[in-house]
């Protein structure tokens, strides 16, 4: 499988994923059946808008530029390692299709909400991870034509 291949099946599983997680908690509304519909939905949604963005934003790359640059960013906590932070970039990465189009200050509470159950070993707390997090974001947003936050962050 060749290199582009591969991050676009990157792309559309992680858009999957983020789609999932967002149509679960949306269709939860509608109790348990809403749930399970939520999820397919936002499933198959999500996979389609993480292929658009692996085109823009390949994921390999954007995971190595945050892993030279991290120790360099103003929220870095000096003692932390990537183990730490890699989690909060990479759920900026997943979740950010998920909520195209969406400011990231508008689904932040939900974000906060999914994070502990995202995090995996990382050590940060939300407080920590979220300027992380909202960094990854606005990564690809401002690679995605068009598609700038319009709070300017």
């Amino acid at each position: 499988m060749s290199d582009i291949k591969k991050d676009h099946s990157i792309g559309e599983g992680t858009g999957a994923v983020g789609g999932a997680v967002a149509g679960a908690a949306i269709g939860s509304v509608a109790g348990p059946p809403g749930t399970v519909i939520g999820a397919v939905t936002g499933g198959a949604l999500g996979a389609k808008a993480g292929d658009r963005i692996a085109e823009a934003v390949n994921p390999t790359d954007y995971s190595r530029h945050f892993e030279s640059t991290f120790r360099d960013r103003p929220y870095y906590a000096a003692g932390r390692d990537w183990s730490d932070y890699q989690p909060a970039y990479q759920y900026g990465y997943d979740t950010y299709s998920a909520y195209r189009g969406q400011r990231f200050d508008d689904v932040e509470d939900q974000l906060q909400r999914d994070w502990d159950s995202t995090r995996g070993k990382s050590h940060l707390t939300w407080n920590d991870a979220r300027d992380a997090v909202r960094d990854g974001w606005h990564h690809i947003e401002r690679a995605l034509p068009g598609d700038f936050d319009r709070d300017g962050r």
